[in-house]
């Protein structure tokens, strides 16, 4: 069945290919057709590409940089009937990509705004991936700044859902080696080139896919990478338990005892103090992982 023809005055939120054209949608290329402007983060990719699909339609550019300055009149030309079609360089506009201004200045001005559905980088991400599914988070770019991205990595270490992000390709390899040392060596993903020629994905410890990466003179392409949640410990789980399985995950020891205090509702200089005793004792919390060595004394 055909979709009922884009209102007038209407604003078009349309999805399209991550990299392959093949991947555009029937009712985004009906949308396209039949909009009189078309709001694009990148006028010249979104240009080649409308070509490619034999469209012609007036582009403006919309960006990050200009974003506020073009709103108004992107209202003005919607108040007066024209269907505007906002689309970003590839995937879903707002995802991370600019458009949260206009959408959200449409809907307070009373404007319709239409869905377009179709290439998420997020879900396509997901979907492949061999992570959990079930329950996840999106955090986008992490900061660029080290101190700042570390600190939202340890402030994560404790979430149960798979956690996901974006990330450039110059700044992949610093951000893997701030997950390692916050996560511990856990299972990620990690996706370069979706949909295009040089498509790569890897499922594997953290570790793994940072050494891979970390060989190469350059890592090019956008990326989108993830990490599996924490495992949850059962309800009669001891705090030696959760101890041992944090140190399992690959944690340090104070990070280990920090999550088994939060986990078990004791507090991280008793989590701390029961791992010390354990090892200065023998007994590693963590038998099967061969990491035995003594921990020193000192605040958490």
């Amino acid at each position: 069945m055909d979709a009922a023809p884009l209102a007038p005055g209407t604003l078009a939120v349309v999805a399209l290919p991550l990299g392959n054209p093949g991947d555009i949608t029937l009712r985004a290329l009906e949308v396209l057709r039949s909009a009189d402007l078309v709001a694009a983060e990148d006028t010249r990719t979104v240009g080649r590409l409308l070509a490619r699909l034999g469209i012609s339609c007036p582009l403006v550019s919309y960006h990050d940089q200009n974003e506020a300055s073009r709103v108004p009149g992107l209202l003005e030309r919607l108040r007066g009937g024209a269907r505007v079609a906002l689309v970003s360089e590839a995937g879903t506009p707002g995802i991370s990509d600019p458009g949260y201004d206009l959408v959200r200045a449409a809907r307070l001005a009373g404007l319709p705004v239409a869905p377009v559905p179709g290439p998420s980088a997020l879900t396509a991400f997901l979907g492949a991936s061999g992570l959990p599914t079930d329950a996840f988070t999106f955090l986008g770019f992490p900061p660029n700044r080290a101190t700042r991205r570390r600190a939202l990595f340890q402030s994560l270490v404790t979430r149960s859902e798979t956690l996901v992000f974006y990330e450039s390709p110059h700044r992949v390899v610093a951000a893997l080696e701030d997950a390692l040392a916050a996560f511990g060596d856990r299972e990620g993903a990690l996706a370069r080139e979706m949909t295009k020629p040089h498509e790569e994905f890897w499922l594997a410890p953290l570790s793994e896919i940072l050494a891979a990466l970390a060989a190469r003179p350059r890592v090019l392409g956008e990326v989108c990478w993830g990490v599996r949640g924490v495992r949850q410990p059962p309800p009669t789980m001891t705090l030696e338990e959760a101890i041992a399985d944090a140190l399992a995950e690959g944690l340090p020891p104070r990070q280990a005892a920090r999550r088994a205090a939060e986990q078990c509702g004791a507090s991280t200089r008793e989590a701390y103090d029961r791992l010390v005793a354990a090892r200065e004792e023998g007994e590693d919390p963590d038998p099967g992982s061969g990491r035995g060595a003594p921990v020193g004394r000192g605040a958490p």
